[in-house]
């Protein structure tokens, strides 16, 4: 099998083994408005080149070889099938048991005829956001795959690969998504409790209150840092985010005037 590194200039550079169903057919495009840059039979080559051109010409980089992308209308995503057309993207269940099956396959990821896509705590929160039930069925739901591909647009930074080493010191911006892929691995959402999580962040705060009163830097770090990270976990068990619940009380405190009294900022009575 022949595969073609295309061109769109101004928009993408992709992978396909059929050049005209892929790019003409299902995107859109004249034959004078892309290029093929390189053609090769080496799965193995096509796939690595792609993401050096990608990267040469300063496009969103792939986070996944074109070799392991699946190629069919379904794709096996443990013990899910999502079934691929040109609009839509489908999943073989409810939308109430939806989110748990995205959580069981978070970095795995397809190819859409607007652009891949792929399964990560962010891109959940947009599925079910957007999802819809089947008309012809409740136990299937869906998303429009143009809305989805243009979310990964917008979100360019997001990261796939949440599947980070506990000691990762690079996480960065997405170091909220690092510590739901550390306690989703280990089962914490599905037999967690946000009671049982509540408790753990009294047992928290305490520790830094002792830590304050020793005047113990390193402990105050530490009991800090397991308070987000449960703070985290809490969230994520009431079905809200933790980003969410920061920008809600920053959207309130921004707006908020006063002044310090005794140590403690005391706001103005509105």
């Amino acid at each position: 099998m022949t595969y073609a590194i295309y061109h769109i200039p101004g928009v993408k550079i992709g992978v396909t083994n059929n050049i005209k169903h892929r790019v003409e057919d299902q995107q859109g495009y004249n034959e004078d408005e892309y290029e093929i840059l390189e053609m090769s039979d080496d799965i193995d080559y096509i796939s690595k080149r792609e993401l050096y051109l990608q990267e040469r010409h300063g496009y969103r980089v792939d986070r996944q070889l074109y070799k392991d992308l699946f190629n069919n209308n379904f794709i096996e995503l443990n013990n899910m099938n999502i079934n691929v057309t040109e609009m839509t993207s489908t999943f073989p269940c409810p939308v109430n048991k939806l989110k748990g099956q995205l959580m069981d396959n978070i970095g795995m990821s397809w190819q859409t005829p607007f652009g891949d896509v792929y399964i990560s705590t962010g891109s959940i929160k947009w599925i079910m956001d957007n999802v819809k039930s089947s008309q012809y069925t409740s136990n299937r739901c869906y998303v429009y795959n143009k809305s989805f591909a243009r979310w990964f647009d917008n979100n360019s930074t997001v990261s796939k690969d949440k599947n980070c080493n506990t000691q990762c010191d690079d996480c960065g911006d997405e170091l909220f998504d690092c510590i739901r892929a550390w306690a989703n691995e280990r089962g914490l959402y599905d037999k967690g409790d946000p009671k049982t999580q509540y408790i753990k962040l009294m047992e928290e705060t305490g520790e830094i209150g002792r830590a304050i009163l020793k005047n113990d830097t390193e402990q105050i770090i530490d009991g800090i840092g397991d308070a987000v990270v449960v703070l985290t976990n809490l969230a994520e068990l009431c079905g809200v985010p933790i980003e969410e619940c920061i920008q809600e009380a920053y959207n309130v405190i921004s707006k908020r005037t006063g002044k310090m009294i005794n140590g403690t900022f005391v706001k103005d009575n509105q």
